[in-house]
């Protein structure tokens, strides 16, 4: 995703559900100013104590100016808002003529890997999780629901149609991993 979007140094990125910062991390390595924003000070406080620039707050109400960013990033964070449309529309607001907009999500690969996908997140995972502790065997029950929820909601296709109804424009669609991996690119004319 960060190679998609084709920053340049100084360039001041926010990193929308930022998490613990491991998108932030490589953002900075690439030599841009980053603002991490995560709705969950537990997590981003991970991403301060290892030098990350941080905010709680969501991704529905970002609490910036218009046009404030050259880019804005997020990793998985649609499975998680209420609107992803109202979401789409805060991003797009506050990143500036120009800038660009990446993403990097789970997906749902089709044909006969789907199945074989579907055994992993359903039972692999599960079952991983619970040889590690009770909090991982919780998120290995979580996340293929809740990638699955995604999927039917909103498919690739829909997800950029959704991007461009906000206005942004050169939507590029990758799936990775026989589909399991989905990056979006776009821009702000």
């Amino acid at each position: 995703m960060i190679a998609h979007l084709s920053l340049n140094a100084g360039d001041r990125v926010l990193d929308v559900a930022a998490g613990t910062g491991s998108i932030t991390r490589r953002l900075t390595a690439s030599g841009a100013e980053v603002v991490s924003l995560d709705q969950s000070y537990e997590m981003l406080a991970r991403a301060v104590e290892r030098g990350a620039t941080g905010l709680v707050a969501t991704a529905e109400e970002l609490p910036f100016a218009d046009n404030e960013f050259d880019a804005i990033t997020f990793g998985y964070l649609l499975r998680y808002v209420d609107s992803v449309p109202r979401a789409m529309t805060e991003i797009t607001r506050v990143v500036r003529p120009g800038g660009r907009v990446g993403m990097v999500e789970f997906g749902r690969p089709s044909g006969p890997w789907r199945w074989a996908w579907w055994g992993f997140t359903r039972i692999i995972l599960p079952l991983a999780g619970r040889l590690i502790s009770r909090p991982w065997f919780e998120v290995g029950v979580f996340l293929g629901p809740s990638i699955d929820a995604l999927a039917d909601r909103w498919p690739p296709a829909s997800l950029a149609a959704a991007w461009e109804e906000v206005g942004l424009i050169d939507v590029t669609v990758i799936q990775m991993s026989l589909g399991g991996g989905l990056v979006m690119t776009a821009k702000k004319p």
